[in-house]
């Protein structure tokens, strides 16, 4: 039989095990390490793609369509992954992910046809979106009350491991073959995260609840994936994600032929010490400013609010954008503008899976999650239209859509999300004592 306390309330035996501080951590940091290791099967992918024309003739845009596959893969069956993951923990599979990813690049090691190497895609996508969705979904569950921080730092990691690695494969391609570096990064990142699965956990949910500012407002009903789609909430946020992600997949695709073009691509400069063409140097701080700005933006709205934060960041990214479009052949505007665009575009990866952590609970976090980022798999099919506007009106209308993205963004954000949660949250209390009675029941 169990104690109850005075109120009625199941009560913890003095004996039971409750997570140390340290534990949640630690927890994010092995979340940390294994969004790393996957990094290069998204940001590397750019490095394998000339060594494998040169070998097979097969063409740029054939070999592209597998990162096409991956991103779509990895995108759009994240929820399915999720959903194993709330039921079975991270454990099994982030391990079936670490498997998974090694495979994928084995494959593409020996790939001598273009379906191999689009089989080697869809693995990888598979691996990849195991190993994404649950470390996010799990640093959500661990961090209840700092889920802006603790995401944005999990989606941080996906960028450092890239910055950690990108050199070291393109050595070993130079001296070894691209076929090398497949099987030997492949098989090392596969087994580190293989090996860290078994350090992965899913809280207690005996963990004290910590008292809180009503700065971020949580709910106190945990939906299922089938409820929080049922929501209108659920549907801003995601058209929301929709429009703020194509905005910068576009950015992100277009920027070297927009250097070319704005004539600023091969200018040398000289910014914060370091000495490269304008290009190279605006690349290289775009990714350090994304990966910054996901931790530091989720931070920012763990005190001040999700959609307040949401507003700030996308009018930033908006008046980047307008400064590029007004000033960007001056090859230092160029540089800046774009490393601050990036630094506030990559804060979606924190913000939304940490509002949708708030709005539908804990217990299906991660598969809920997994639902909204489906939304960058959505924007991915819109960035071929950025290549068409481009074509027939310029970059002019290029950054136009993108400015216009985020300003209209910004506007739900603070005058339809914002209002839409605090009323959907307000609604709670007979769904609070009816899962209040639900609980009660299955303990006793």
């Amino acid at each position: 039989m169990k104690h109850r306390s005075a109120l009625g309330s199941p009560a913890v035996h003095p004996d039971t095990p409750r997570d140390a501080d340290s534990a949640k951590w630690w927890q994010l940091a092995f979340g940390v390490v294994c969004m790393a290791m996957i990094a290069n099967l998204q940001y590397g992918w750019t490095l394998f793609v000339d060594p494998i024309d040169s070998k097979f003739h097969w063409g740029r845009a054939a070999i592209q369509i597998a990162f096409t596959i991956f991103v779509a893969t990895e995108t759009w069956l994240v929820p399915i992954e999720t959903w194993f993951v709330d039921r079975y923990g991270p454990r099994l599979v982030v391990c079936f992910g670490g498997f998974m990813i090694a495979s994928a690049w084995v494959l593409n090691a020996y790939a001598d046809s273009l379906a191999m190497l689009y089989l080697g895609a869809v693995v990888g996508g598979i691996g990849a979106g195991s190993v994404y969705g649950t470390c996010v979904g799990n640093a959500l569950k661990w961090f209840p009350h700092r889920r802006g921080l603790a995401a944005g730092a999990t989606a941080a990691g996906f960028g450092a491991g890239a910055a950690i690695t990108v050199v070291p494969i393109a050595k070993t391609i130079a001296s070894s073959g691209y076929e090398t570096a497949f099987l030997y990064f492949g098989i090392g990142q596969g087994l580190v995260v293989v090996l860290v699965s078994f350090l992965l956990r899913k809280p207690s949910t005996l963990s004290p609840v910590q008292k809180r500012s009503v700065r971020v407002p949580q709910t106190k009903v945990d939906r299922t994936p089938k409820q929080a789609v049922r929501t209108l909430v659920f549907w801003v946020m995601y058209a929301m994600f929709v429009m703020v992600a194509s905005g910068g997949l576009m950015a992100a695709a277009q920027i070297a032929p927009i250097a070319h073009d704005f004539k600023v691509a091969g200018v040398p400069v000289s910014l914060f010490g370091l000495q490269m063409t304008a290009l190279t140097l605006a690349i290289s701080l775009d990714r350090v400013f994304d990966g910054f700005g996901r931790p530091f933006f989720g931070w920012v709205s763990d005190n001040i609010g999700r959609e307040n934060t949401m507003f700030l960041a996308f009018s930033i990214a908006a008046m980047a954008m307008i400064l590029l479009l007004n000033l960007g052949t001056n090859p230092y505007v160029f540089i800046l503008a774009t490393a601050v665009y990036f630094g506030v575009f990559g804060e979606i990866y924190s913000l939304f899976p940490a509002t949708c952590g708030d709005t539908f609970g804990s217990k299906f976090a991660a598969s809920n999650a997994g639902l909204l980022y489906t939304a960058k798999g959505t924007a991915a099919f819109l960035v071929p239209f950025a290549s068409m506007v481009s074509a027939s009106f310029g970059w002019s209308a290029v950054f136009a859509l993108i400015i216009g993205l985020n300003i209209v963004a910004a506007s739900l954000a603070m005058f339809v999300l914002k209002p839409l949660r605090r009323r959907y949250l307000t609604e709670e209390p007979a769904g609070t004592a009816e899962a209040a009675k639900v609980q009660a029941a299955r303990m006793a």
